[in-house]
């Protein structure tokens, strides 16, 4: 029988804290979802030996599994390896986190609880309970300044759409095709949210507390930003491109 709920996680040099977020995060699952859930892990080659930690934690932990891919080639490519495996595997919820633990474990079972009646749950800094804690005042400003950018640009209300901690139904992945999006970055999350409010599914976001990453480097650059502050103008241009019923959030299915 397929397992249902599948965590993927990408990695790049992370070595050092992955293991207790991994350990945590299937604690988290079995406590909130006795024997319906599996990690997968989609490494990309780390040099630091990130992919043979995991190799060897997946002969202990039997719900593990370990995508290696061959070579650095960004994070939307990386986030749909991780889909197409979940999807190919029978997965009817994909859920994507960092592994860094800037997203905690302990939010899952709210993420699955508002998955019964939503088609994409986002794990929300933005949102009335949702915070960040340990970033300097600059980084706060900026990440917050680009989500209003975002949510202005496309016209819609969601009010983190940057964020890379989200449950998504099976059906969206196959109804918008992820394979198709225009960006394989920092832009990626916000594309994926947009379209599928432009497909009109059920959109939602539950507060959760961001921490900064205690160990290891943050992979944000300048030209990830860059990327984002174009794109995002070609996204809402294209819009009539898209099978839209809707740019608003609807209601709970």
């Amino acid at each position: 029988m397929p397992t249902p709920i599948w965590v993927t996680i990408p990695t790049y040099n992370e070595v050092d804290g992955l293991e207790p977020l991994l350990r945590a995060t299937a604690q988290e699952l079995e406590r909130a979802v006795p024997g319906q859930w599996r990690l997968l892990v989609v490494d990309d080659m780390s040099p630091d030996g990130t992919g043979a930690l995991c190799d060897r934690l997946s002969e202990e932990m039997s719900e593990l599994e370990v995508l290696h891919r061959q070579g650095k080639a960004g994070l939307g490519q990386a986030y749909l390896a991780g889909f197409r495996r979940a999807v190919g595997a029978g997965a009817e919820l994909v859920i994507v986190m960092d592994a860094d633990f800037s997203h905690d474990p302990r939010h899952l079972p709210a993420l699955l609880d508002a998955s019964v009646d939503h088609h994409l749950v986002l794990g929300s800094r933005y949102v009335e309970g949702g915070r960040i804690v340990e970033w300097p005042r600059l980084r706060r400003l900026l990440s917050y300044g680009g989500s209003v950018y975002a949510r202005r640009v496309l016209g819609v209300h969601v009010r983190d759409l940057t964020t890379g901690f989200r449950c998504i139904r099976r059906e969206v992945l196959q109804t918008i095709e992820p394979s198709t999006l225009r960006s394989q970055g920092y832009v990626f999350n916000i594309e994926l949210t947009y379209r599928a409010l432009l497909a009109g599914f059920a959109v939602t976001e539950r507060p959760i507390c961001f921490r900064d990453r205690m160990v290891g480097v943050s992979k944000m650059s300048l030209g990830i930003a860059i990327e984002a502050l174009f794109l995002l103008p070609k996204l809402r241009r294209a819009r009539h491109s898209f099978d839209a019923r809707a740019v608003e959030e609807t209601a709970p299915v």
